[in-house]
C-alpha cells in the first residue's frame, strides 16, 4: 500500500521538503506523515440542526482512523437547512448547493492528495453532493451520517417539523390557537439530527446504505444514541481496510446497485427528491438512471413502510424494526433486489442481511400485507409533462389518486401561497405553480409551505398542486412536482390558463391538461420567455447551466 499512496505526491522526496514543513506546521509528526492521509469531509455548522453535532461524529471517525493506523485530516463543506431556507429567497440556493458541495470536495481532495475519504453528511443536499463527489473522485470512500432526530411529542402524539408547517394552516383556519401552535413549535424538533420523518435527508442516508457506501445502521440510528458514535468509530476503522484493498466507490455504485436503491426507495416511500438525486449520482458513476426505470421497478415493488409524512411512524420506529437491512431482507427474499452486490462492509448485500429479523411488522409490513402492491413513488407523463413529473403516491389520499379540476394558475410560490392563505382556493381546484423549475426559479424551490397549508386547512383530500418546482420530503397530499420540461424552457405548463381542466390519474401514470394540441400550439406561439429572476452571482451561473429536472437537475 505504501508505494501506491496518493499522498506521496505531497509528502515524499527531497522536493517535497516544503510540503512536509507545512504539514509539520499543523502539528503532524513524522510518524503521522508516514501514515496514509485520510480526508474527513465534515459538513458541521452551527445553524443546521442535523449538523450541529457533527464534530462529535468526526472525532469518533478520527479515533477509528487512528486506531487502524491512519492520519485523519478534516475539512468542511457547506450545508443548507431546507427548513430554515423554506418559503423565501434562501430556498433558491438549496438544490444548487449540491453541485457546490461536490465541486468543493473535488477541489480539496485533488489539491491535498488524500489517500481515502470518510464523508460525514446529514441533511438534504449534502448527502447526494457527497455521493456525487465520491463517484467522481473514485478513491476509497465510506459514509457515516449524523443520524435522524427523535420525533417530538405534542398532545399525546408523535410530531415532526412538518406538523408545525401544517399547524400554520390550522391556525389560519381557526383550527389551532396561537398558544397551541407555540407549544407545538417548542416540541416538534426535540433533538439534534435530520428531521425525524422519511424526508429527503433520511431518505438519502437510508439509500446510502443500499448503495453499499456505508455500514448498516447509517440511515436509522438516532443522532443522540451512543450507537451512532460506535458506528462512526467503526467507519473510521473500516476506511483503512478499504484503502488497503483498494476498494473504490465505483466497485459498489454499479447499475445493479442503483436498481437496488430505486427498489428500496419504492418500498420505503422516500422523498420525491430522491428522483432528482439518484440520477445525478448515477451520472457521476457512469450509470444511466431514467424515470422509465423508476416506473418499471415501482410496478413490481410492494410499498412496505409508511413513515411520516405518509404515516404515523418515524425513523426511530424503522430503526427499532431492524432498519434498512430488515427492509432489504424482505425484498431479497422476494427476489426483488440483487444480493450478490458488494458493499463497504466487505460482504455482499445478502451476507449483510443474513441474520436480520423484522422486529416490528407494524412498521415494515410483510410481503403478503403491503400498503400497496406497487411502490410509494410514481412518475407521471402526459401532454402536461412529456418528460415526466413525480409524486409521492404513498402520501396521497385515496380520493385524490384520480382527480379532475380547474387550474388555478400562479407564476410563483408567493402568489400561490397568498391565494391559499387568503381563502381563494376551493375544493376541487388544481393549484398550478410554474416558473419555479431549476432554470426558472432558479433553483427549483420546495413548495412545502403551500402543500402543508393546504393539508392544515383540511383540503388535502380535495385540492391538488402541480409545479415545475419540487417538494420537501415532508410533503403529503396530491402534490405533483418536477414537471418537465419546465415553464422557463417552454414546457406545456407555461401554456396553462386559468380554468383549464387538469386531469390527474396516478394509477395510470398520467398528467394531462384537457386542451387540444392545436390550441396548445397556438398558445406556444404567443408565449415569450420571462426575464431571468436572478441576474448576478452564483444563481445566475446556475440558471445558465442547469439541466432539466428529468435529468436530476444536474449541471452541464
Amino acid at each position: 500500500m505504501e508505494g501506491n499512496l496518493r499522498s506521496q505526491t505531497v509528502k515524499c522526496g527531497v522536493e517535497k521538503a516544503p510540503h512536509r514543513s507545512l504539514l509539520r506546521s499543523i502539528g503532524l509528526t513524522a510518524e503521522e506523515m508516514n501514515r496514509p492521509l485520510i480526508g474527513i469531509v465534515n459538513a458541521k455548522n452551527d445553524v443546521v440542526p442535523g449538523h450541529i453535532h457533527l464534530d462529535t461524529i468526526a472525532d469518533a471517525v478520527k479515533a477509528g482512523v487512528r486506531l487502524a493506523g491512519g492520519t485523519p485530516l478534516a475539512f468542511p463543506t457547506i450545508a443548507v437547512c431546507d427548513g430554515i431556507a423554506m418559503n423565501h429567497t434562501g430556498m433558491k440556493y438549496s438544490l444548487a448547493s449540491r453541485e457546490l458541495i461536490a465541486d468543493s470536495i473535488e477541489v480539496m481532495t485533488m489539491a491535498h492528495g488524500f489517500d481515502a475519504l470518510v464523508f460525514i453528511p446529514n441533511c438534504d443536499k449534502v448527502v447526494p453532493g457527497m455521493l456525487m463527489a465520491a463517484a467522481r473522485l473514485n478513491i476509497p470512500s465510506i459514509f457515516v451520517s449524523g443520524g435522524p432526530m427523535l420525533a417530538g411529542r405534542f398532545q399525546g402524539k408523535k410530531v415532526n417539523l412538518n406538523t408545525v408547517f401544517e399547524g400554520v394552516g390550522q391556525y389560519n383556519t381557526g383550527k389551532m390557537t396561537m398558544e397551541e401552535l407555540e407549544e407545538l413549535e417548542k416540541n416538534a424538533c426535540p433533538t439534534c439530527g435530520s428531521c425525524s420523518g422519511m424526508f429527503t435527508a433520511n431518505s438519502m442516508n437510508c439509500l446510502t446504505e443500499v448503495l453499499g457506501m456505508s455500514l448498516p445502521g447509517n440511515g436509522t440510528i438516532p443522532a443522540v444514541y451512543s450507537a451512532r458514535i460506535l458506528l462512526a468509530k467503526q467507519t473510521g476503522m473500516r476506511i483503512m481496510d478499504l484503502l488497503a484493498n483498494n476498494v473504490r466507490p465505483l466497485d459498489m455504485m454499479t447499475e445493479g446497485t442503483f436498481r437496488n436503491a430505486v427498489t428500496v426507495d419504492m418500498a420505503l416511500g422516500c422523498s420525491t427528491n430522491t428522483l432528482l438525486h439518484l440520477p445525478a449520482i448515477a451520472h457521476e458513476a457512469g450509470v444511466e438512471l431514467n424515470l422509465d426505470m423508476v416506473n418499471e421497478i415501482s410496478a413490481k415493488t410492494p410499498h412496505l413502510c409508511k413513515l411520516a409524512p405518509a404515516g404515523e411512524h418515524h425513523i426511530e420506529d424503522l430503526y427499532e424494526a431492524g432498519g434498512i437491512p430488515a427492509v432489504m431482507k424482505s425484498l431479497l427474499e422476494a427476489g426483488l433486489i440483487d444480493g450478490d452486490l458488494p458493499t463497504v462492509t466487505g460482504k455482499t448485500v445478502a451476507e449483510n442481511v443474513a441474520s436480520v429479523v423484522n422486529l416490528r411488522p407494524d412498521v415494515i409490513r410483510p410481503l403478503d400485507n403491503p400498503y400497496s402492491k406497487t411502490g410509494g413513488l410514481a412518475v407521471l407523463r402526459g401532454n402536461l409533462a412529456p418528460d415526466g413529473a413525480v409524486v409521492k403516491k404513498g402520501a396521497v389520499a385515496p380520493e385524490m389518486l384520480v382527480h379532475k379540476g380547474p387550474a388555478r394558475v400562479f407564476d410563483s410560490e408567493e402568489q400561490a401561497y397568498a391565494a391559499i392563505t387568503g381563502g381563494r382556493i376551493q375544493k376541487g381546484d388544481v393549484v398550478v405553480i410554474r416558473y419555479e423549475g431549476p432554470r426558472g426559479g432558479p433553483g427549483m424551490r420546495e413548495m412545502l409551505s403551500p402543500t402543508s397549508t393546504i393539508c392544515g386547512m383540511g383540503l388535502d383530500k380535495d385540492v391538488a398542486l402541480i409545479t415545475d418546482g419540487r417538494f420537501s420530503g415532508a410533503t403529503r397530499g396530491a402534490a405533483i412536482g418536477h414537471v418537465s420540461p419546465e415553464a422557463a424552457d417552454g414546457g406545456p405548463i407555461a401554456f396553462i390558463r386559468e380554468g383549464d381542466i387538469i386531469a390527474i390519474d396516478i394509477p395510470a401514470g398520467r398528467l394531462d391538461v384537457e386542451v387540444d394540441a392545436a390550441e396548445l400550439a397556438e398558445r406556444r406561439k404567443e408565449w415569450q420567455p420571462p426575464a431571468p429572476k436572478v441576474t448576478s452571482g452564483y444563481m445566475k451561473r446556475y440558471a445558465q447551466n442547469v439541466l432539466s429536472a428529468s435529468t436530476g437537475a444536474r449541471m452541464r
